[in-house]
């Protein structure tokens, strides 16, 4: 549509003259421009129209400004606030009738997505809003989170349907989404988060976490990776981390087998893996650290005290999670990562 409306205010601005004469009647023309009161066609001297000059760029022909009031646009922007149309397609329509153009034919009504699928998953993530000021913020800072949540791959939608079994009713609860991409930075897939919408907690669900799409391979990117990247599991987990360390990149695999599996960017040369303390985040971190040599990646663990980092979040705060943290990357990080006091002596503050 945008290509279209471009065209249509190039062929406007051919006819600029004729234009100004049908949509600003009360103005007349003074040399090379159209001159009226307002884009409404009041009378009177503020408005100009260029009337002549090239298809494009400065002095384009069908450019607009209002002295009084600073607008300017090009002549289907005019036609949209003189018809007081609230639609683009609608401001389109008046144009093709005004250059006596016939309509474009409807495109060809397209396949629902199906259900489970990365274009499903695109979909419903595309439906979602930005997290801050929303319940999934609220859901976030009660489990210590501070860091900013307006990463592109977080949003919320407050209506987001859940079945707890094949048979069982559809229901619909307010969802944290959180967006998997792989390094190209498409989506394909989402993980749901449901919530309750009385407390900042999970809602009261079986399973209130699921995921839509493909995982395999790919994450939650908080951060764009170049040479050094965290990679856990958990989105809490690592957005727990994102709250002492903000400018290490991040990923979150979302579970411990697909954090295994994670593909790693070209150009990395440092992998911190931020573990879980249980069975399976050991297992996680020993098979990256198979892959990471063979790829020329240097892999270094990240421990937490607890379960899992969210937790040292919770129970240590925000300086003790810092401080423990600090020992346990590498010396020409520290700098690039710590703040100040602490990169220049890690231990010491531990």
């Amino acid at each position: 549509m945008i290509s279209q409306a471009g065209d249509l205010a190039r062929r406007l601005a051919r006819e600029a003259a004729a234009v100004c004469r049908h949509y600003l009647s009360h103005g007349q023309r003074q040399g090379r421009y159209w001159i009226a009161g307002d884009v409404m066609n009041t009378p009177g001297r503020s408005l100009y129209v260029r009337l002549h000059g090239p298809d494009c760029g400065p002095g384009a022909a069908g450019k607009w400004t209002d002295a009084a009031t600073g607008e300017h646009g090009d002549l289907l922007d005019l036609i949209t606030r003189n018809r007081d149309l609230s639609r683009l397609g609608d401001a389109m329509d008046e144009a093709r009738s005004f250059l006596a153009l016939p309509r474009p034919p409807e495109p060809a009504a397209r396949e629902p997505a199906r259900f489970g699928s990365p274009e499903a998953a695109r979909n419903l993530f595309r439906a979602g809003r930005p997290v801050p000021g929303t319940l999934a913020e609220a859901y976030l800072r009660a489990r210590g989170i501070t860091a900013p949540l307006g990463w592109p791959a977080l949003r919320y939608h407050p209506s987001v349907y859940y079945r707890a079994a094949e048979n069982a009713p559809l229901e619909t609860w307010p969802a944290l989404l959180a967006a998997v991409t792989d390094l190209d930075g498409r989506i394909t897939g989402i993980q749901r988060t449901w919530l309750d919408p009385r407390r900042p907690a999970k809602a009261p669900l079986a399973d209130p976490r699921r995921a839509l799409g493909h995982l395999l391979g790919n994450g939650v990117r908080l951060g764009i990776a170049t040479d050094i990247l965290a990679a856990g599991e958990g989105l809490e987990t690592m957005l727990a981390l994102k709250s002492v360390l903000p400018r290490l990149p991040m990923i979150a695999g979302l579970s411990a087998s697909h954090l295994a599996a994670l593909v790693l960017p070209p150009t990395l040369r440092r992998l911190y893996i931020a573990r879980d303390n249980d069975a399976a985040g050991r297992k996680a971190a020993d098979r990256l650290h198979e892959r990471g040599p063979a790829a020329g990646i240097e892999t270094c663990d990240l421990v937490p005290v607890y379960e899992d980092f969210n937790v040292d979040l919770c129970r240590l705060g925000a300086p003790g999670l810092l401080a423990h943290l600090a020992g346990q990357l590498v010396p020409c990080d520290r700098g690039r990562f710590l703040p100040s006091e602490l990169a220049a002596d890690p231990i010491r503050s531990a």
